[in-house]
């Protein structure tokens, strides 16, 4: 090969690595005898005007070689080395398209691996979160392994967040807690007065008998909150069409199986006298009534016939031509058959004055409401030692006549109620699933097969939302998981005295032991009083349930975990009418708890922390009832509350 054409290759090249120029220098001194200067050399170097594509290198001139560098690319600035790289006298489009698909195969695969470092990171952290649970011998330790059995992914969700839940709370012990826990924001809360007890001036007494209408008889179903909504609508329809009130009647119930009447849980007397200015209330019909068919007559509505949250035009129109006919009207159920909006001033101001003043419980479930409020404010053994008294002698500053026992002046303590609306009826007919997998949906099913024919048959037909759609629109109740990590991101310390209300909860002791190792001061009205003191209420919901109402409306602070319950809304409602902005009610949004609680396989527990609190500060603004809400839940309105300047 001649010195020209060796020299013009490594001119159409561009580019040389060390190894290709000393094979080029070995062939022109060979050929074209000894070399010039490097000075002439490179200026005499002619450059050729077309570029060539890196095709035409040698195999000694490949790109990768070039990276090597050599005292050429050393004497060069980067620029002009990325330019003599790159530049459009070097490379042809074709040549640049190959570096740029080889430079996109690297990012792309550099991608992946990071990708897959990351999924392997995030994979051993949970495993050795895991494995750090399985590790610790401790009772908590074996209930939380105890979650979700059958469904394995809900435990390990759960798993984790209940771990990260101790380990705060132990952390936190000894700090103090938010003040917001204990407190409403007065400041607003106390501009509403209870005044539902307070009449006109100009009150109308209920007619004489002979101009009355004639007789309403209530059935009321359900357990005590429905019974208590059914009171107060019934009283509110009777004074509307100016009739008189038969002390209402309790339907047996297939679920709660109690056979409780009025006189058994409230004060007959009390009630009757209370709202004498206002409806005439009897305990019986007039004998010359008693004996009527009323089924014959066609005398008997039920819930059926009465759209829900019916208008008093509603009452005016078809009930009243009835009794004024049949003298007598028999509701079969009167839950939820009275609208709110719009309703006569003093027709809902009754209504207040029905459910906050005149429903009044017998002595003796006062009394038992009164032990169990006591009990969890006293000095029991349950809480552990009294560290408000301390023996003088441990006081190493008193000495002598001067050592004799101290009692310091601590506030009493407080407590916190939560109402665990998780019960077998509840959970069955919620529609929800909570990770028991196809042992718990054929044991839900199987309930609403029995006690929920009608929601069964739909369910069947598929004719209802699947259990996810469910939970992301906060239909489900709360798992008593997701509650108790919901107080733990609230800030109330591990030794909290709690209140656990409600009835058998679903799940049994497995969930009662979890929720202890959290929390374990809590207790149920069943561990507060003695069994000869529960005795006279076996086998009576209605009367137990009026327990928990009390130990709730009571409490410092009030959790409700379904904000649909009956009882809990009542209970608030009791709150907010006769708490004088000093009773702080928790109502969790359970739309936005689901969307939480969907990301906490992963989620950091301050930031859990904040959006729980964010949340539930949202729910305790102060307001006025919103329109067509229940007065017996939102009293704060002109009929119930009266408004006042601070």
């Amino acid at each position: 090969m001649s010195a020209d054409k060796l020299w013009s290759n490594s001119q159409q090249s561009g580019l040389s690595s060390p190894t290709t120029r000393s094979r080029q220098n070995a062939a022109f001194r060979t050929q074209a005898g000894p070399p010039p200067s490097p000075r002439s050399d490179l200026l005499s170097r002619p450059h050729s005007p077309v570029p060539r594509s890196p095709r035409a290198l040698p195999p000694e001139t490949s790109l990768p070689e070039s990276g090597r560098g050599s005292p050429r690319f050393i004497s060069l600035s980067s620029q002009s080395a990325f330019q003599q790289f790159t530049g459009g006298n070097t490379f042809s489009m074709k040549g640049r398209g190959r570096i740029l698909k080889r430079g996109g195969t690297v990012f792309f695969v550099t991608l992946f691996l990071w990708f897959a470092l990351n999924w392997w990171y995030l994979s051993s952290f949970q495993q050795s979160a895991l494995q750090s649970l399985e590790n610790l011998e401790t009772p908590q330790a074996d209930s939380v392994r105890q979650v979700g059995v059958v469904n394995r992914s809900s435990a390990v969700l759960y798993e984790r967040m209940l771990a990260l839940a101790a380990h705060e709370l132990a952390e936190n012990e000894f700090k103090p807690e938010p003040d917001v826990l204990w407190e409403e924001p007065t400041q607003n809360a106390i501009t509403w007065l209870p005044c539902a007890n307070q009449r006109a001036e100009d009150h109308i007494p209920p007619p004489p008998l002979e101009h009355m209408t004639g007789y309403i008889m209530i059935n009321a179903n359900g357990g005590l909150n429905q019974q208590r909504v059914a009171i107060c609508n019934g009283v509110a329809v009777t004074r509307l069409l100016n009739a008189s009130l038969v002390l209402p009647r309790f339907l047996f119930n297939s679920v709660w199986r109690d056979s409780s009447q009025f006189g058994d849980i409230y004060d007959e007397a009390y009630f009757m006298n209370h709202l004498k200015e206002d409806v005439r209330i009897v305990k019986e019909l007039p004998l010359e009534l008693q004996s009527l068919d009323l089924e014959a007559i066609e005398a008997v509505v039920t819930e059926i016939d009465v759209p829900k949250e019916a208008k008093p035009s509603f009452y005016l129109k078809h009930i009243l031509p009835l009794l004024m006919e049949k003298q007598v009207v028999l509701f079969e159920g009167f839950g939820n058959r009275l609208a709110f909006d719009p309703v006569p001033f003093d027709i809902q101001r009754l209504r207040c004055r029905c459910n906050f003043h005149a429903l009044k419980f017998v002595p003796k479930l006062l009394e038992l409401g009164g032990l169990i409020v006591e009990r969890m404010r006293d000095k029991h053994p349950r809480w552990g030692p009294n560290d408000d008294d301390f023996d003088a002698e441990e006081n190493p500053h008193l000495s002598g006549t001067e050592r004799i026992p101290i009692r310091s002046a601590k506030p009493v303590p407080k407590y916190l109620a939560v109402h665990m609306r998780f019960e077998m009826d509840m959970v069955a007919y919620s529609l929800c699933e909570f990770g028991g997998g196809e042992t718990e949906k054929k044991e839900l099913q199987a309930y609403r097969a029995l006690h929920f024919p009608i929601l069964a048959k739909l369910e069947q037909d598929g004719r209802l939302g699947t259990a996810d759609v469910q939970r992301e629109l906060g239909h489900c109740p709360l798992m008593p998981e997701e509650s108790f990590l919901m107080l733990a991101a609230l800030g109330f310390r591990r030794g909290t005295r709690i209140l656990l209300a409600g009835a058998h909860m679903y799940g049994g002791e497995k969930k009662m032991t979890i929720l202890k190792n959290l929390y374990p001061n809590i207790v149920t009205k069943e561990e507060l009083l003695t069994p000869e003191e529960l005795e006279p209420l076996r086998n009576h919901s209605s009367q137990l349930a009026v327990l928990d109402y009390l130990g709730c409306a009571m409490a410092d602070a009030f959790a409700m975990t379904d904000s649909g319950s009956q009882l809990s809304s009542l209970v608030s409602g009791h709150r907010i009418y006769h708490g004088s902005g000093h009773r702080p009610t928790i109502r969790p949004n359970k739309k936005r708890l689901a969307a939480i609680f969907e990301h906490n396989a992963t989620i950091e527990w301050s930031h859990f922390e904040n959006r729980i609190r964010k949340m539930v500060a949202e729910t305790k603004r102060i307001a006025a009832r919103p329109i067509s809400r229940s007065v017996y839940r939102h009293p704060r309105c002109l009929e119930c509350m009266c408004k006042h300047e601070v």
